[in-house]
């Protein structure tokens, strides 16, 4: 007799436009072997609201009462509450999955948690095309990672770069270039718009090996990153446009590359490193 599989429970928190998207996909089964069972997000009474949109019901709860009601947990919220988040899920040997991976870069205690434990801290490719090809790059020598990362002015209002350095990027009519540095620079001054180059700089060859130049650039309409990489097995460069999800700052793929993420934990046929 051939007993069920029991399925993965799932918990986002962080119910922003790629959380709500998230949310909305997972209760609607489109995983098979993975159902949701709990949210949380700062508006308890909105979430609450949105949860009634949802396929099924869910449980609207307090950060800290997430990990009793999941195996794995979606981090979707602002960089400064990963760990909050995480931490709890990581103790209990069990699996979260990191949006604001740049926040990664400065809580390297939480990677020393998920050693000690057994827990896992899971990256998606999220907006970042080439992942896999860098991932295998990486297991020989990679000689350098450039990326220049356009995004239309309003994607980059409020960055703490940007204020910190009396930059505006209002009534732009052309192109400007707002930073040069490298990927742990980017993280720190951009921490809401820049984690595809964190993600592309823990796949390669490291934070502070990893450059990039970032424009606010009003003839785009799509946040663009065009990566270049010389390795000793391979050059390659690539270019993705994102078309932006409700918030312009991240784009609508990063939901699906959750949800893909998430297919490939129950899949018997897996494509890709």
């Amino acid at each position: 007799m051939t007993s069920t599989p029991k399925k993965i429970r799932v918990a986002i928190a962080g119910l922003g436009a790629i959380g709500k998207s998230l949310a909305t996909k997972l209760a609607a089964g489109v995983v098979p072997g993975v159902v949701l069972t709990a949210v949380s997000a700062k508006n308890h009474d909105k979430a609450q609201a949105f949860v009634k949109t949802l396929a099924h019901p869910v449980e609207v709860l307090r950060i800290d009462e997430l990990e009793p009601y999941a195996d794995v947990i979606v981090e979707c919220a602002p960089a400064e509450f990963l760990g909050d988040i995480i931490d709890p899920f990581l103790k209990k040997q069990k699996k979260a999955i990191v949006l604001s991976v740049g926040a990664i870069l400065f809580r390297p205690d939480l990677v020393e948690l998920a050693k000690q434990t057994g827990g896992v801290i899971m990256v998606p490719t999220g907006a970042l095309i080439g992942l896999d090809a860098m991932v295998a790059a990486a297991e020989g020598k990679i000689h350098s990672v450039r990326m220049i990362t356009r995004k239309p002015p309003k994607g980059l209002e409020g960055a703490p770069y940007l204020i910190e350095n009396g930059i505006s990027v209002e009534g732009l009519t052309e192109p400007l270039k707002v930073f040069t540095g490298n990927a742990k620079e980017a993280a720190k001054g951009f921490p809401a718009n820049l984690n595809v180059v964190v993600a592309l700089a823990l796949a390669g060859i490291g934070p502070d090996k990893t450059f990039l130049e970032i424009w606010a650039d009003p003839t785009v309409r799509h946040n663009t990153h065009t990566i270049t990489v010389d390795s000793d097995s391979a050059k390659f460069s690539m270019t993705m446009e994102n078309i932006p999800s409700e918030n312009p700052r991240t784009g609508r793929i990063v939901a699906q590359s959750v949800v893909a993420m998430l297919r490939k934990l129950t899949s018997h046929f897996q494509v890709g490193t």
